[in-house]
């Protein structure tokens, strides 16, 4: 395990590196998870890749911070790990609020980013009442009283009848998070909207999204890909919003080949 102290706030984080020379994937997790969502994903691996992933300020085992804070917060304190960690460029996988945070790295400090993967995300996701009442149901009465409902929204029907034992696993896992973290990103997901910067970002974007994702429906990313020049769309097939947990063989194919094109 490793932490640094980042813009007032200790990031834990693991940098997963052989070699200086290897092509940086930074991994960006989404709402109420931490860093080992991607663990199925990278065991799918067999390229020279270096690995940064981190937990979200409000995640995992980094600590809240101040609060209310936005996706520009969240994008500056994922831009002073890389500074810290003294990584020039890397491709950016973002899963959902993590493909806001890669979107807003793009804004702020578009000279770090070689590609982009916006995995399961949009340029603006949800509605200010939706979050609203999300952010009010968990102050009030606790993650735990939504779990049941995002696990819903998160994983298919075949994951809930099939894997129950992975399944009690990523409730367990959001539940625990920081109740006082998560509404926090719940907010920052609500203020967020990426539709004039979408059009700007000039680097090579690939954007997946499971066929059956409840947070980010497939209709959804396809808007945000027409908004991005040349962007690639791709729909994985028996998967809702976590690709790297469900299907990590089929998102892992599809990345390598990505980061892989000339």
């Amino acid at each position: 395990m490793a932490f640094a102290k980042i813009n007032g706030q200790v990031l834990h984080y693991e940098f997963l590196t052989e070699s200086k020379d290897d092509p940086v994937v930074v991994l960006i997790n989404s709402l109420g998870t931490d860093f080992r969502i991607w663990l199925p994903f990278i065991d799918e691996i067999a390229e020279e890749w270096s690995f940064l992933l981190y937990d979200k300020r409000g995640h995992g085992l980094s600590e809240t911070g101040a609060t209310p804070y936005s996706i520009s917060d969240h994008a500056k304190d994922l831009i002073g790990l890389l500074d810290h960690l003294k990584i020039k460029k890397a491709t950016l996988v973002g899963l959902s609020v993590g493909g806001l945070v890669a979107q807003e790295v793009w804004r702020q400090r578009p000279a770090l980013i070689e590609k982009i993967v916006l995995c399961d995300t949009a340029h603006k996701i949800g509605t200010a009442d939706g979050w609203n009442q999300r952010i009010a149901g968990v102050t009030e009465k606790g993650i735990a009283s939504l779990a049941d409902g995002v696990m819903k929204l998160w994983f298919t029907p075949d994951f809930h009848a099939k894997r129950a034992d992975d399944l009690a696993g990523y409730k367990t896992m959001l539940t625990r998070q920081s109740v006082e973290g998560y509404a926090a990103t719940c907010a920052a997901i609500r203020d967020a909207d990426f539709t004039t910067v979408a059009p700007t970002i000039s680097v090579p974007v690939l954007a997946v999204v499971g066929d059956q994702d409840g947070s980010t429906p497939p209709d959804l990313v396809r808007s945000t890909v027409a908004l991005i020049p040349d962007a690639q769309f791709e729909i994985i097939e028996g998967c809702g919003h976590i690709p790297c947990v469900e299907q990590p063989a089929q998102l892992a194919e599809l990345i390598v080949d990505f980061i892989n094109e000339d």
